[in-house]
């Protein structure tokens, strides 16, 4: 298998494990899918959310409630260990946002650093 085709089938099971976790919002769940020092971005120009336990708040403090959207999408690239994930996110309470998601993946599949680029549908002309 290529190295190509093993970040793909990485990414892929980091994706599923995500939305497992989003779904969730069990802090095992989201703990099994990223590194011990890994950074955290929810917009690419803030101020990243650093290491395990800080991304796990994090993610809890902002969570959203099972059942409340619906994502759909998938692996669209890899370059060396980095995934692009495109997909979109329609929330119940009427909410859709684009998204685009950087990934780099360690050797054992967690996120070293993962950030989110999201796009409000409402702001499309």
């Amino acid at each position: 298998m290529s190295e190509r085709d093993e970040t793909m089938q990485a990414a892929r099971a980091w994706l599923d494990g995500y939305l497992r976790a989003w779904d969730t919002n069990a802090p095992d769940d989201i703990r099994a899918i990223f590194a011990p020092d890994a950074v955290y971005r929810f917009e690419p120009w803030t101020t990243p959310v650093e290491g395990q336990d800080a991304i796990v708040a994090a993610w809890t403090q902002r969570r959203d409630e099972p059942g409340s959207f619906h994502f759909e999408g998938g692996v669209t690239a890899v370059d060396g260990r980095r995934a692009i994930i495109e997909g979109v996110t329609s929330y119940v309470a009427g909410t859709t946002y684009n998204n685009l998601w950087v990934v780099d993946l360690a050797a054992d599949g967690r996120a070293d650093a993962f950030t989110e680029w999201w796009m409000d549908q409402a702001h499309k002309s």
